[in-house]
């Protein structure tokens, strides 16, 4: 999946770039593996915004994703590989032996056809679902559970990967994108390989309407509204933040502020993202 670019046609056009989608072999997708997806453009239930930027862009159904991979021993045929407008990796439809569809995260290199299968005695190929106890240190992984029985939560965006460090007592070790080194109960389960659509960190989106498409409002800098407007409003010409530290619009400290609560799974956290 090579990233193309495009001729200069229009300011738009220079510099905008995509993937290619030779992988995709469907565009309509499985009817019974969707539903409606509403969008609620930033509001929360009592209908205040509470994230900004938000609105608008195409209209979506969402795909049922099996992230849990709970059809242990059963063999299962890759069908189509497809887009899904709610994720940036690639998915994958699943036709089991026993007559059932299900649609999984694409894993890298993975093809129509290919077979995959779920459980501890399944082999070590990417698309295979294993408990962490069943694969061997310095595999990458990727949709690996928190929990056991909840489903992946890590690793799920295009091209992501989690490396296997090493197994304690009843633990692994693993090593995230971040840098963060956590311990995962070994009975979690995780998929081998890397997530698919791999260059999609490459895209260049190259004009504000694509950003639209995707349901992104423009944001205005603090530094071009007035005083009463936020903290970095106002002055002369293109004037600096002027305060001890940035703020938003509400005057909280941001811009690199840690605001992570504490959380009874801090234990688990070896090294934190920030090399401490």
């Amino acid at each position: 999946m090579p990233i193309k670019t495009y001729k200069p046609t229009s300011p738009g056009r220079r510099g905008m770039s995509a993937v290619e989608n030779d992988d995709i072999t469907r565009k309509k997708p499985e009817r019974r593996l969707t539903k409606g997806k509403k969008q609620n453009a930033g509001r929360n239930v009592s209908g205040k915004l509470t994230v900004r930027h938000r609105g608008g862009g195409h209209k979506r159904r969402y795909r049922t994703i099996d992230f849990k991979r709970d059809k242990i021993g059963i063999p299962g045929t890759v069908k189509t590989i497809e887009y899904d407008p709610n994720r940036s990796a690639r998915i994958a439809l699943i036709a089991y032996r026993d007559g059932e569809k299900r649609y999984i995260l694409a894993a890298a290199r993975m093809s129509v056809g290919d077979t995959v299968l779920a459980g501890p005695d399944a082999p070590i190929r990417p698309g295979n679902s294993l408990p962490l106890a069943n694969i061997p240190a310095g595999t990458a992984v990727h949709n690996v559970e928190l929990q056991a029985g909840h489903g992946g939560q890590l690793a799920r965006s295009a091209g992501s990967s989690v490396q296997l460090m090493t197994k304690e007592t009843d633990f692994a070790v693993i090593r995230l994108p971040s840098g963060e080194l956590r311990r995962v109960h070994l009975n979690c389960t995780a998929t081998v390989g890397r997530a698919s659509n791999v260059d999609h960190f490459g895209i260049s989106t190259g004009k504000a309407g694509r950003a639209r498409w995707r349901g992104k409002r423009p944001t205005v800098r603090g530094s071009a509204m007035n005083p009463s407007d936020h903290p970095h409003g106002g002055g002369e010409g293109k004037a600096p933040i002027g305060m001890a530290s940035p703020k938003t619009p509400w005057g909280k400290p941001t811009l690199g502020l840690r605001t992570r609560k504490r959380k009874p799974s801090d234990k688990f956290i070896l090294r934190r993202r920030y090399g401490r």
